[in-house]
C-alpha cells in the first residue's frame, strides 16, 4: 500500500514537472496535471495540499536530481578551476541548446513570484541556488569568486532565454575564466 501511494506521488510530481516546465507555474492547471498523471484532483490533493505545494515539492526532487548532474559534471576537474568552468559553461550550452529548452525552473518560478517572497518554492530555489554558489566556492578557491560565476550563470541563463542563443554561454565562460585568472594574480588581503 505505501509503496502504492508513493509511486503515485512521484508519478503526480513527474506530471506537474512537465506541465509547470512547459506552461509555467501561474499557466498551469492541476486538473491538466492529474490527468497527466492519470489521477483524480482528488487524488493530486491526497498528495499535495495546493498548487504551491505541489511547485515547492516539484522543486525539491528537482534539487537533488540538478544538483547531482552538477556534481558528476564538475568532480572530474577538482583543483582546475578553468576545466570546472569550461565544462560547467559547457553543459550549460549542451543543455540550452536542446530543443524545447525553457530555462531553468527554479529561476523561471522566481520570477514568476516575483510578488511573492514568501512562497514555499522560493524557498527552495533559494536553497538550490545557494547549493550550487557553496559547491563552486569548493571548486574555484572562495565565495567571492563563486558569487561572481553565479551572476554569470544566472546572467547567461536570462540572455539565452532572450535571444534564443545559447552561445552567450561561450560568452559567460570567457569572462569567468578572466574572473578566476584574476582572483588568483591578485595578492590576499
Amino acid at each position: 500500500m505505501a509503496a502504492n501511494l508513493e509511486n503515485t506521488k512521484i508519478r503526480i510530481l513527474d506530471a506537474a514537472y512537465g506541465v509547470f516546465y512547459k506552461e509555467g507555474f501561474t499557466r498551469a492547471r492541476l486538473d491538466v496535471i492529474a490527468a497527466a498523471a492519470c489521477v483524480t484532483k482528488r487524488t493530486l490533493y491526497y498528495h499535495f495540499a495546493s498548487k504551491d505545494a505541489l511547485l515547492a515539492a516539484v522543486l525539491e526532487a528537482q534539487h537533488e536530481l540538478a544538483l547531482t548532474r552538477i556534481d558528476a559534471s564538475i568532480c572530474h576537474s577538482a583543483g582546475d578551476p578553468e576545466a570546472v568552468l569550461r565544462t560547467l559553461f559547457g553543459d550549460f550550452a549542451a543543455w540550452a541548446g536542446k530543443p524545447g529548452w525553457q530555462g531553468s525552473g527554479f529561476t523561471r518560478a522566481v520570477v514568476e513570484l516575483a510578488d511573492m517572497p514568501g512562497h514555499p518554492a522560493r524557498a527552495v530555489a533559494r536553497r538550490h541556488k545557494a547549493a550550487i554558489e557553496t559547491r563552486l566556492a569548493e571548486k574555484l578557491g572562495g565565495p567571492d569568486i563563486a558569487r561572481q560565476i553565479m551572476l554569470l550563470i544566472e546572467g547567461c541563463h536570462s540572455l539565452i532565454l532572450i535571444h534564443n542563443d545559447p552561445g552567450y554561454a561561450q560568452a559567460a565562460a570567457a569572462a569567468a575564466l578572466v574572473l578566476v585568472e584574476r582572483s588568483t594574480l591578485l595578492p590576499a588581503g
